[in-house]
């Protein structure tokens, strides 16, 4: 099948090229942390798997403080995740709660409610 609308032969297959974040099926951009990284002057010398490791820490990160925000929503019959429940849900939680210890997540705006 390598009329039109078809994805082609094995020809088109070979050139295709994808990003490191689809190789790695992530969300947060590989070549942005990489580049943060690099700015930041953090070592000398930076292997290539090292911005695809972070990125996947910051994703998992993410996904596990919204996870755990929207659970506190449900609990207090909110639809909306706010920064009030982002911070009790990391401060209820033993693990994120010394990794985030010294943090502080501002009210950026006021509730909706």
């Amino acid at each position: 099948m390598s009329g039109r609308g078809g994805r082609g032969g094995s020809s088109s297959r070979r050139s295709r090229t994808r990003s490191r974040t689809a190789r790695a099926e992530l969300s947060f951009s590989v070549s942005h942390i990489e580049r943060l990284l690099r700015e930041g002057h953090y070592s000398q010398r930076l292997s290539s798997s090292a911005p695809v490791y972070l990125a996947a820490i910051i994703q998992y990160l993410t996904a596990k403080v919204l996870e755990l925000a929207g659970e506190e929503a449900q609990k207090t019959g909110r639809r909306c995740i706010t920064p009030e429940l982002v911070d009790m849900a990391v401060h209820n939680n033993a693990l994120l709660s010394g990794f985030f210890g010294t943090t502080t997540i501002s009210q950026v705006a006021p509730p909706w409610d």
